[in-house]
């Protein structure tokens, strides 16, 4: 089944590191891409800053910034290719940079079955 994790983090948090502090932590992530090679169906993307961010609601309305209600913000996200939910939260759970506060990753089953919209 696949998944996609979504890494969020809270920018604030992540800027009170120092530069030896990230390089470290950005080792450390890249070794975990490497450890989970087999499972990772995409290996998804690093996003830009939120403040890059463009949104586009209802009526077409297009507005600087995601806006969103939460402090945190999604930084990147991956493709998982396993079992089950739990194998899926077993490597979420192995993410280096949840030792941060503010730090997650949230799961979500991708819809991979569209038959039921034929017609």
């Amino acid at each position: 089944m696949k998944y996609v994790i979504m890494f969020t983090s809270t920018p604030e948090v992540d800027a009170q590191l120092s530069a030896e502090e990230g390089q470290a932590l950005y080792a450390k992530v890249y070794e975990w891409f490497q450890q989970h090679d087999a499972v990772l169906a995409d290996g998804g993307a690093e996003l830009q800053p939120a403040e890059t961010a463009t949104t586009v609601r209802g009526g077409g309305v297009v507005v600087d910034g995601p806006f969103s209600e939460a402090k945190e913000v999604i930084g990147g996200f991956s493709v998982l290719d396993v079992d089950d939910i739990d194998a899926a939260i077993a490597v979420a759970r192995t993410w280096p940079m949840l030792d941060l506060p503010g730090t997650s990753v949230e799961i979500r089953p991708m819809v991979t079955d569209y038959s039921q919209f034929e017609q």
